[in-house]
């Protein structure tokens, strides 16, 4: 598997893509809105005191943007607070320039930037929803940026503002022991409760890895005082045999597990089918930017986002169960969401003509699943100043 040509979501509009399926994912942007606007305002400033006036560019890059409608959700979101932060600044009365904003959508280059530039009309409509009108908006510029986020992407010093949501759980590649070959995990895509200890050591160092080179290649990018907005999926419990992740992941190897059987899927290809995936606890995520000793922290937090991007119950029993006509339904609504972010990984390895029936499969064992307990993903939201 080659991550950087292999890893895209499914591109387009249509009834499998992701611009049609991450409703998931704007849940999770709205949420932490508050502390991107917060981060935002802090930028903005520290980019006023590093230029030699108001008109200085702010250079803000969203990295892992994907496409649709949450990659211009982000860049709205910012506009709208670096036009609060004018305002609270009155710096157009004054007589100063509005500050202007540079914006970078970074993405593996098989990411569907056709889609987005396409859609660059939806930034002013969605600023518009919230009273800011065309000569509100700060002047603004956007621009593609194809590449590994676990690469250097930016000249040292430039950037004022990194953001990433939903994409730091996926790693630079699979473990080279597991990509080399070798079955350690038979018949799982991703830890489960009976993966050796030695695999799940793999999955734990390269997450290690990644996030340390990740943090040590933006601060480089940063300017002095610049910030982060990360967001990622991770895990509530120690124990990484039972993360809720490992659901996700265990209930998709059930269906090919299930495809096996019928002669669909060669087991060979099952047992070589490794997810560049590790969803982190706190405590691991809070230990690589501690060892980094690059950043200080200004806002940690966990949240719970229901598997089901449709489902907006926020209920907090934790043994709480799904009716079986509800389960269903879910079930179908995660699928969908599931097969818009790994389905082209899939289609590569197994071949495309498994995908309607393996998802399918995938909805029934969720739906069993939800049934059972109402899983819920654990959210990982971090904010970050550079030293």
């Amino acid at each position: 598997m080659n991550v950087e040509r292999d890893l895209h979501m499914t591109r387009g509009d249509g009834e499998h893509s992701y611009a049609s399926n991450s409703r998931l994912q704007e849940k999770s942007i709205l949420k932490t809105r508050p502390v991107l606007h917060k981060a935002v305002v802090a930028a903005a400033h520290a980019c006023l005191s590093l230029s030699s006036g108001p008109g200085g560019a702010m250079v803000v890059a969203d990295l892992g943007c994907s496409s649709g409608p949450n990659t211009l959700l982000v860049v709205s979101e910012v506009i709208k607070a670096v036009a609060d932060c004018c305002r609270h600044e009155q710096q157009l009365a004054a007589g100063g320039q509005p500050q202007h904003v540079q914006f970078f959508l970074n993405d593996l280059p098989g990411n569907d930037f056709n889609l987005v530039f396409q859609s660059l009309e939806l930034i002013r409509k969605l600023a518009a929803k919230d009273g800011l009108e065309e000569p509100l908006l700060p002047p603004y510029y956007v621009a593609g940026l194809p590449g590994s986020f676990y690469t250097r992407l930016f000249p040292d010093r430039t950037v004022h503002l990194f953001h990433s949501s939903y994409c730091l759980m996926w790693r630079s590649k699979v473990p080279d022991e597991l990509a080399a070959g070798a079955v350690l995990n038979e018949g799982h895509m991703y830890i489960w409760e009976t993966t050796p200890p030695a695999v799940v050591a793999l999955y734990r160092t390269q997450f290690q890895e990644d996030l340390s080179l990740f943090l040590r290649l933006r601060h480089r990018e940063l300017v002095t005082g610049g910030h982060m907005v990360l967001t990622l999926v991770g895990r509530k419990s120690k124990d990484v045999l039972r993360g809720e992740l490992s659901y996700t992941w265990g209930l998709l190897a059930q269906a090919l597990q299930s495809l096996l059987k019928e002669g669909r899927v060669e087991k060979e290809k099952l047992d070589s089918f490794n997810l560049p995936f590790y969803a982190p606890s706190l405590d691991e995520v809070r230990d690589v930017i501690a060892r980094s000793q690059a950043f200080d922290v200004t806002h940690f937090q966990l949240f719970d986002s229901n598997w089901d991007p449709h489902d907006d119950d926020d209920d907090d029993d934790a043994e709480m169960k799904m009716e079986e006509e509800d389960a269903v339904q879910s079930g179908v609504n995660v699928a969908m969401s599931i097969r818009a972010a790994i389905g082209p990984l899939i289609a590569r390895h197994f071949g495309e003509h498994i995908l309607d029936d393996l998802f399918e499969l995938y909805a029934k064992n969720v739906a069993v699943h939800l049934q059972k307990v109402k899983t819920r993903y654990p959210v990982i939201v971090v904010s970050l100043q550079a030293k």
